[in-house]
């Protein structure tokens, strides 16, 4: 990426990802870990940060610093307008109808709460039911679980193939009249399963019920219209969109957002405090009290700017050529079994290997400065439906290359010669 004239982010990439030239523009990409060269491979849990991300954070805090809305000094005057432009990149950058629908949160988890504390008291009673898929991370799990045993409510579960698939017809005997949520995750952390959230979420709205969409894995990865898609609230984090971490958004149709109750009481989600009554702000700032990641929502704005400006396409399908790279490699280890093997499927490859324990694996892994993530990765669940007690992940990103994944098989080559095979 270059700067122009204008001081706007320019693409020097063509029809496609340049990788060379896109690992350039991330520092921490440039450093030795155990004396070799850093293989980060560990970005569904978070990914780096271009220098562009970083730069808007320092200029914040050198230039802008200070509270937004209702100062009337430049400073805050400043703050508010990247904050609120960025508001506008993100409403964009999925394809929100207006500005009102996007709601500031720390992350996909707190954004799945804010919907259960409120939506879901408002709507869920006792013997009502809520529909989740197998694969959820914890996070969209365990709100509905607290929300169902506070009101007397039932979890229902859609369950999944050997391969990592919904079982769709399942699920549309799961809804029903006593249905109301459906909340699931466009593509799954631990398996790389991309679901089918627009055919879910059309078979829900057949019956009136609304749909909640966990992106935290699928914004980073492929264009996202929440229009096209339907759904009624959609949840992403900054801080796997190459963005800073703390900050993320929770995007909601404006009609349940304006007839829901607030999350959290305080400063700026008010119009007016008496001790007697309170009114409430409009739209979004109604469930965005108190001073919130200023920095961190316009750093979010320069990350979507950044992979705007390569292209949304172009990073899916460079990264689908990675994925399909490194299946073909992986595969031909003997003893590996990949984990999560569905037709449609972004950049995770979970594994196992046959007598060898994947935090094993992690530990040789790094010796070899190679970075992947080992454990159950906040979905126990699926390690139970498979039987086994955790995996050893990669997951890729826009700057990973065909090399790196050489330099994983021959970390799990390694990883064979220590431990040996079977033992």
């Amino acid at each position: 990426m270059t700067t122009g004239s204008s001081g706007a982010i320019t693409p020097v990439v063509g029809p496609g990802v340049d990788v060379e030239t896109v690992r350039t523009d991330f520092p921490v990409l440039h450093q030795m870990v155990n004396g070799k060269p850093l293989v980060y491979l560990d970005n569904a849990s978070t990914s780096q940060k271009p220098q562009a991300v970083i730069d808007t954070l320092v200029q914040y805090y050198t230039m802008d610093n200070s509270n937004v809305h209702r100062g009337v000094h430049t400073l805050s005057q400043r703050a508010t307008d990247h904050y609120e432009e960025a508001r506008a990149k993100v409403r964009r950058f999925i394809n929100a109808e207006a500005d009102e629908e996007i709601i500031y949160v720390r992350g996909t988890t707190e954004g799945i709460n804010l919907v259960a504390q409120t939506f879901g008291r408002q709507n869920v009673g006792e013997g009502d039911e809520i529909i989740v898929t197998a694969m959820e991370h914890h996070s969209n799990i365990v709100p509905w679980q607290i929300l169902c045993q506070e009101r007397g409510a039932h979890l229902k579960v859609i369950p999944i193939t050997d391969s990592g698939e919904l079982v769709m017809e399942e699920y549309e005997r799961l809804l029903g009249p006593r249905t109301k949520l459906v909340s699931i995750v466009h593509q799954s952390n631990a398996l790389g399963t991309v679901n089918p959230a627009k055919q879910i979420t059309d078979m829900a709205h057949g019956l009136g019920v609304p749909v909640l969409v966990d992106g935290a894995q699928s914004a980073p990865h492929m264009t996202v219209d929440v229009q096209d898609l339907g759904c009624d609230f959609f949840v992403f984090s900054g801080h796997k969109l190459y963005g800073p971490t703390g900050i993320g958004v929770l995007y909601g149709r404006a009609d349940l957002l304006n007839a829901m109750p607030p999350y959290q009481g305080g400063g700026e989600m008010i119009k007016s405090v008496t001790f007697e009554k309170t009114i409430y702000n409009d739209l979004p700032h109604k469930f965005e009290a108190g001073t919130p990641d200023i920095a961190g929502a316009i750093g979010l704005g320069t990350a979507i700017d950044y992979i705007s400006n390569l292209g949304m396409s172009n990073i899916y399908n460079y990264e689908r050529e990675l994925l399909e790279y490194g299946t073909q490699r992986l595969s031909a280890i003997e003893g590996l079994q990949i984990i999560g093997t569905a037709r449609e499927k972004a950049g995770v490859l979970s594994f196992v290997m046959e007598g060898i324990h994947p935090h094993d694996i992690g530990t040789i892994l790094d010796t070899e400065g190679i970075a992947v993530r080992t454990g159950h990765h906040c979905a126990q669940p699926v390690m139970d439906r498979y039987e086994i007690p955790a995996t050893a992940r990669a997951s890729l990103a826009l700057y990973n290359t065909r090399e790196e994944i050489d330099a994983l098989v021959k970390g799990i080559d390694r990883t064979i010669e220590v431990f040996g095979r079977g033992l």
